[in-house]
């Protein structure tokens, strides 16, 4: 099986739209997973450009156990199977449509970005004992390994709240495929790229007469800003800092992009970008290392560390400030 795109179809013995925390995290969890076993057999197989070799050199594998990894990356492909069969029948341009026009036509909540965090801690019951960290410590796990690297403090913060739109899933979310996964284009062909191609077939757009042709709805060079990209957790965090916060165009891609795999990491739909967007791929290959290799032993002090992010956070965003959800 080449870490490329994933082609073999899925098991559907398992419903996965439960409207469960513990059971979204494991699930976000095993797509990351893969995105790392992905990256680090390219890297084995010789298929890697440097940069991806660079990229990827913090990868937990050893490399005299190859058939071990390999194993490994078809295990974490196998628990999300049935993730990606349900998000690729159901992200479809009308679900797309009425999901942005939900977004935009209510507040669903208003809290500050640290309350958010709070709000996203009670996602998973903390008292569990596979749950070794909680969701804030996660993020400063993220943030803390960007400032270590001396980036800049916008960067600090993408770290910090680029998870926060998983509120989404105390709202409107219709289960766990309109919240994780892979992010790709709706409105023009889907391309073989994507994880589990021929999981499509089940989408309704998959054979329209527009929709299933290369450009669809678009034209090349259009530019990703002018891009309808598979709602979820990343483009609804994307549209609230957009409106909400002064943070620069890099991290707002940081944001939008980083799950967008089939673009950053496999070289689809260049056809749509244009000037500015070269410039965001390099941006979000920069942060792709700090999103999935950001866990350490080390765990964060909460207290130690919230005064630090607020002054960060009241920089782009304001400390105060009731951000509408």
């Amino acid at each position: 099986m080449a870490p490329g795109a994933i082609f073999e179809t899925p098991n559907v013995a398992e419903p996965f739209n439960s409207k469960d925390g513990l059971a979204l995290e494991a699930t976000s969890d095993a797509i990351d997973d893969v995105n790392v076993l992905k990256a680090a057999l390219k890297v084995k197989e010789g298929t890697a450009t440097q940069e991806e070799k660079d990229i990827y050199q913090q990868s937990q594998f050893d490399a005299e156990k190859d058939k071990a990894q390999f194993r490994q990356y078809e295990e974490a492909c196998d628990r999300v199977k049935n993730f990606y069969r349900e998000q690729h029948e159901k992200q479809t341009v009308a679900y797309n449509l009425k999901a942005r026009n939900a977004f935009y036509s209510k507040t669903r909540a208003e809290m500050t970005i640290w309350e958010a965090m709070e709000k996203l801690n009670t996602l998973i019951d903390e008292s569990d004992p596979d749950t070794s960290l909680s969701q804030i410590e996660h993020l400063l796990q993220s943030a803390e390994a960007i400032r270590r690297d001396g980036k800049p403090r916008w960067m600090q913060l993408v770290g910090l709240i680029h998870d926060l739109g998983k509120l989404l899933f105390f709202y409107d979310a219709q289960g766990q495929w309109d919240v994780v996964g892979d992010t790709f284009p709706v409105g023009c062909a889907f391309d073989r790229k994507i994880i589990y191609p021929d999981t499509f077939k089940g989408n309704p757009d998959h054979d329209n007469e527009v929709y299933s042709t290369e450009h669809g709805i678009y034209t090349p060079g259009c530019g990703l800003d002018n891009v309808m990209l598979s709602w979820g957790h990343d483009e609804y965090l994307y549209h609230i800092m957009k409106a909400q916060s002064t943070i620069p165009d890099e991290g707002l891609a940081m944001i939008r992009y980083h799950s967008f795999y089939p673009w950053h990491n496999q070289g689809a739909y260049r056809w749509m970008m244009n000037e500015k967007d070269h410039k965001m791929l390099e941006a979000v290959k920069a942060f792709n290392p700090y999103d999935l290799y950001s866990k350490s032993d080390d765990i964060p002090k909460v207290e130690d560390l919230k005064e630090y992010y607020l002054e960060v956070i009241d920089e782009y965003i304001g400390r105060d400030k009731k951000i509408q959800w």
